[in-house]
């Protein structure tokens, strides 16, 4: 399903849903990040995605991290609760959600990279190197946040 998403675009459409979801700031051993391209509208992100009924927060991080790329990882601290509503995510079945998402500072524990349905390329990428990737400005925010490594977590008042 293809998404489309709209930050400060007086012509989006109204919100019809928020949904819980995560997304993981997650570094390997020489302070790359891992970055994923996705499927549903070509852009480079973290990983991260939707709660499932049933699992705890610290689950969904695991598995969307584990589902997306490949990689193992645990949980270990909040960057910010992300939850604007000037950025809203129209989805091709017509569903409009409001962002809310958590960001986690995750810490690799194994795996090897590969691809899924939700992510075109899977990469280790430098600080320096991000600048060169078309990212979205709500996940820029959350990258900033997660290299600045704020004593506490971010949100919106």
């Amino acid at each position: 399903m293809a998404r489309t998403d709209h930050y400060n675009d007086p012509s989006a459409p109204k919100a019809t849903t928020i949904v819980v979801a995560v997304t993981a700031f997650v570094q390997d051993e020489h302070g790359q990040l891992l970055m994923i391209r996705r499927t549903d509208n070509d852009l480079y992100s973290i990983p991260g995605g939707a709660q499932d009924v049933g699992e705890t927060i610290g689950h969904t991080v695991i598995r969307e991290v584990k589902e997306e790329t490949g990689i193992d990882v645990e949980p270990v601290d909040i960057i910010g609760i992300y939850s604007d509503p000037a950025h809203v995510i129209a989805y091709t079945d017509g569903e409009v959600r409001q962002q809310f998402s958590i960001c986690f500072r995750a810490r690799l524990i194994g795996g090897e990279l590969r691809t899924s349905n939700e992510s075109i390329e899977v990469h280790w990428v430098s600080r320096g190197d991000l600048n060169t990737l078309n990212i979205h400005p709500s996940i820029q925010l959350r990258i900033e946040h997660g290299f600045e490594e704020r004593s506490t977590s971010y949100f919106a008042v």
